[in-house]
């Protein structure tokens, strides 16, 4: 048996553009619900959620049935953590506030095994589809994506070397943390954000190097993936619940007598 390529690392690759939808009701039916829906990929988070490896999995499940890519956030560049989601079968990470080269080449590192990297062998997991497919070790390195989140103004600068780094396949930018990191706590929108992001983005893009964020206005995303990001996801679905509820009740409210 031989390992299945990634379509998301290969759409990177290519500059196809992806859209994606952020995942954090932690839960695989949920997961099922969005996964039909045709979305390029979905970013399932365990930073800022109350997943754990067990709900990870179930969604990863869910979504291996559709086509399209579950993308893991991991909670840090934690090669322990890294290890684990690799095991069960992640088809690429994202790594959030990732400050400097060196943490840039810790966190591919944590992707590979040795000489390349850090990451431990096993044999039987998810991932090898219990020790049945036979190029796993010598292809795992190419179609995984390794995703690093640029969160602050000094990482902002910096991503053009961060970038540069051997093994990363794509940046994404966090503008929620940037609007923090430059005291607009709240406003991810605010135009001083994305004059900080814009700019180092077009320098990426210029270079070759695909990049993604994630913005809840969908026709803010869709200027963005004009503009030549390559991958943006331009929803969660939290929101998408919280919005669609309150919609409905307000509806109902409001045609009452």
């Amino acid at each position: 048996m031989q390992l299945a390529a990634n379509p998301f690392t290969a759409a990177l690759t290519a500059g196809r553009k992806q859209v994606g939808l952020w995942i954090s009701l932690a839960s695989n039916f949920s997961a099922e619900v969005v996964a039909p829906a045709g979305y390029d990929w979905a970013l399932i988070d365990m930073e800022h959620s109350p997943n754990d490896y067990f709900s990870t999995l179930g969604q990863l499940q869910a979504f291996a049935a559709s086509d399209t890519t579950a993308i893991v956030r991991v909670e840090w560049n934690d090669p322990v953590a890294v290890k684990r989601l690799m095991d069960l079968g992640a088809p690429g990470l994202l790594f959030p506030m990732i400050q400097t080269v060196e943490e840039a080449r810790r966190a591919v590192a944590a992707t590979r095994y040795p000489p390349n990297g850090t990451r431990g062998v096993s044999g039987a997991t998810r991932a090898t589809k219990f020790g049945r497919i036979s190029d796993y070790t010598a292809r795992v390195e190419a179609e995984t994506a390794v995703l690093l989140q640029l969160e602050t103004r000094a990482a902002v600068e910096q991503a053009e070397a961060i970038a540069d780094v051997d093994g990363v396949s794509g940046i994404f930018f966090g503008p929620a943390d940037i609007a923090a990191d430059i005291g607009k706590l709240g406003k991810p929108m605010d135009p001083e954000v994305w004059a900080l992001i814009k700019p180092a983005a077009q320098k990426l893009i210029a270079k070759g190097v695909p990049v993604g964020t994630l913005v809840l206005d969908p026709g803010f995303a869709t200027e963005l993936l004009n503009e030549g990001f390559t991958f943006v996801a331009c929803g969660t679905d939290a929101s998408i619940l919280a919005r669609g509820a309150d919609a409905l009740l307000a509806q109902v409210r409001g045609g009452m007598a």
